[in-house]
């Protein structure tokens, strides 16, 4: 039988977080109020590290920009994000990582708390074809339409990405228990939820509430960017 395979993104498969440096990118090409929206950014930010954010409070603040330009635009600047920002940062034992998996016949699904709109181009770039991401609402619901600046869905963070990953299993006629393995990779104590539910946890480059968490629990620790 197939297994399962998912895979945090930031910090997890790449050295960085890609939220976080969307929000810097817009702020250097001055597509938001450089001074509010980088304190923000910050803020956010570190909340997160902490397990502390208010994840709808932040996706209004960090999906408003997307509804104040046409898709072409944004598109252009994701382009450009990806080739200045998020590809210099893909690593070798990142791309082996999912590679490993998809060559095995996995079933594999990035899933991150940051919106499909920043993540979903980086999950291609590492080849996986299911990403489950906080989803940007769009006008009248049309996936290729302009942004609203509200999110639609419930979030895929903490609990969330547990909802997320058995509602996108569930239109696939599966869930959890139909697969032999199941692993997830993450490196933030925010994911402890969903690593409880698989056969497989694996803390990657954990944040230190994870490592001690898994430490205790037995559970695999990789450190995919020691040199980082």
């Amino acid at each position: 039988m197939t297994n399962l395979a998912l895979f945090d993104l930031d910090h997890t498969l790449i050295p960085t977080d890609s939220d976080h440096a969307w929000g810097r990118f817009m702020v250097e090409h001055s597509m938001v109020d450089s001074e509010s929206f980088a304190r923000d950014n910050e803020r956010f930010y570190a909340d997160y590290k902490v397990g502390r954010l208010d994840i709808h409070a932040y996706l209004r603040v960090v999906l408003a920009p997307l509804a104040r330009y046409p898709r072409r635009q944004l598109d252009a600047w994701h382009r450009q994000f990806m080739d200045e920002v998020i590809l210099p940062t893909l690593r070798p034992e990142a791309l082996a990582l999912v590679a490993e998996h998809r060559n095995r016949g996995d079933l594999c699904c990035m899933i991150t708390a940051t919106n499909s709109f920043v993540t979903r181009p980086i999950a291609q770039a590492f080849g996986i074809e299911n990403m489950i991401g906080s989803e940007p609402a769009t006008v009248d619901g049309d996936p290729a339409s302009d942004y609203t600046g509200e999110v639609t869905g419930i979030p895929s963070y903490r609990e969330g990405k547990i909802i997320r990953t058995e509602a996108w299993l569930q239109s696939l006629g599966k869930s959890l228990s139909d697969f032999d393995q199941t692993w997830f990779y993450s490196d933030s104590l925010n994911d402890i939820p969903l690593l409880e539910k698989v056969s497989h946890p694996v803390a990657t480059n954990p944040d230190d509430t994870l490592r001690a968490h898994a430490q205790s629990r037995g559970w695999r620790i990789l450190d995919l960017f020691r040199s980082t």
